[in-house]
């Protein structure tokens, strides 16, 4: 019989549709390890690379048919196997998705959207960026173990690769109703930068660049970068870009290591989707603009001037 430690932390992986681990689970694996023995849970394909990521113990259950309720059986029956002091699902949509049906299933309380998670005397702990970045707090449950969802990109730790056990996992279908996928068309999109919510950096504009022509600078500068793009909703309603590209609290949210803000005024709501990003920098005429406010280095100058003479530098920097 599989034994598990009694600081075991269940760690939801999530899988793309071809087959491999999504990016977010290197971090949920190293945040698991920070405050106990991580222990991942793959439905579907992808378990044999748990491994890599610090898994030592891997569950592995059949995919099942219909959206999100089959891995609801899943990580429920996960549950009652390994009896974990805390459980891991990235903040996704189907992440998202999941956590809330799992607690409303076990009775759970859930901590959505955490940046980081470390334990004190009581227990696991969950950290949270709020009120649009303006306070960092913490919450934790009084009963049952921790449910907390996380965002992506925004815990640096990486787990040791370790040997990893694979442990098929018995689970009993609830029959509950589940909406179902009839056929699949993927749609092929062909791009180098890397995925904004996952990116190590990003670059990103907005109104002040004043057309989507303009726009074309920040995509340089993210290009000479190795960087994503992002956007300001002031640029995507103005159609500089495609909604995708928006960072803020009815956009995306990212933590990066290095977030480059170009044009942006830094309204409350833009703040809200990147004020955890590790090193921030703001390029801005204004110099009284919201932005400096977060900004570890800021440069005061008109963007048109300033990033000519970035890129040129860069380029040189490579030569």
């Amino acid at each position: 019989m599989t034994t598990f430690a009694n600081d075991s932390i269940l760690v939801l992986l999530d899988t793309t549709p071809d087959g491999q681990l999504a990016a977010s689970s290197a971090a949920l694996v190293g945040a698991a390890s920070q405050v106990g023995t991580p222990v991942a849970l793959v439905v579907g394909e992808g378990a044999d690379g748990a491994g890599a990521l610090g898994a030592a113990q891997v569950l592995h259950a059949a995919a099942g048919d219909g959206l999100t309720v089959p891995m609801v059986d899943a990580v429920a029956a996960a549950v009652e196997l390994v009896q974990p002091e805390a459980i891991l699902i990235s903040n996704s949509i189907d992440g998202r998705d999941v956590a809330g049906r799992l607690a409303a299933r076990l009775g759970l309380s859930v901590a959505v959207d955490a940046v980081d998670i470390s334990r004190d005397d009581q227990g696991v702990v969950a950290h949270h960026s709020v009120y649009g970045g303006a306070y960092n707090v913490q919450s934790a449950t009084t009963f049952g173990p921790l449910l907390a969802t996380l965002r992506q990109g925004a815990v640096e730790t990486r787990a040791t690769a370790a040997e990893a056990q694979l442990i098929p996992l018995d689970v009993a279908a609830t029959q509950a109703p589940a909406a179902s996928i009839d056929s699949v068309e993927p749609v092929v999109v062909s791009s180098t930068r890397p995925e904004l919510r996952s990116a190590a950096r990003v670059v990103s504009g907005g109104r002040g660049l004043g057309s989507a022509e303009s726009f074309a600078l920040v995509e340089s500068l993210a290009d000479a970068l190795g960087a994503a793009v992002g956007a300001s909703r002031a640029a995507v309603d103005a159609g500089y870009v495609p909604h995708a590209l928006q960072v803020g609290q009815t956009g995306v949210s990212v933590s990066p290591q290095l977030y480059i803000a170009v044009g942006i005024s830094g309204a409350i709501q833009h703040r809200a989707g990147m004020q955890t990003a590790k090193t921030i920098v703001a390029i801005n005429k204004d110099a009284d603009a919201p932005i400096f406010d977060v900004a570890d280095f800021g440069i005061v100058g008109d963007l048109f001037t300033v990033l000519p003479q970035l890129l040129e530098a860069l380029d040189a920097k490579k030569g």
